[in-house]
């Protein structure tokens, strides 16, 4: 059975190639297009990762990762973020947040599929 990764993304390019992407890696894919949505499907949905935007509409990517670790259903879920916001002190306020790793856009395939592997403990 093919693992499931939620993707929190409002860009329809930046989705269209992070799913073409996980396909490619053998991963099932979920969309969320804000963070509010993010948090209704990690817990209706209950994936193996969640792939974080930090920049969403509704509501922001840490306050949904927040959300997400408050909740008993989801919090063990591995958070991934994966932002442009590459400024100091933003890799920090995503960890504080609940996120267990970042990685900064643009990224590779090879970093995408290195950071997934590492949280899912592959």
């Amino acid at each position: 059975m093919k693992r499931k990764i939620l993707l929190v993304e409002d860009n329809p390019a930046t989705i269209d190639v992070i799913q073409k992407e996980l396909e490619f890696l053998g991963y099932e894919s979920i969309v969320a297009e804000d963070g509010k949505e993010g948090v209704e499907k990690a817990s209706s949905s209950l994936p193996d990762l969640i792939i974080m935007d930090i920049s969403l509409p509704k509501m922001d990517g840490l306050e949904a990762s927040t959300a997400i670790r408050k909740n008993p259903k989801t919090q063990t879920i591995p958070i991934l973020a994966a932002t442009a916001r590459a400024l100091p002190g933003d890799k920090e306020k995503c960890l504080q947040a609940g996120c267990d790793d970042y990685i900064a856009k643009p990224f590779t395939h090879r970093e995408l599929g290195a950071a997934i592997k590492k949280l899912l403990k592959e």
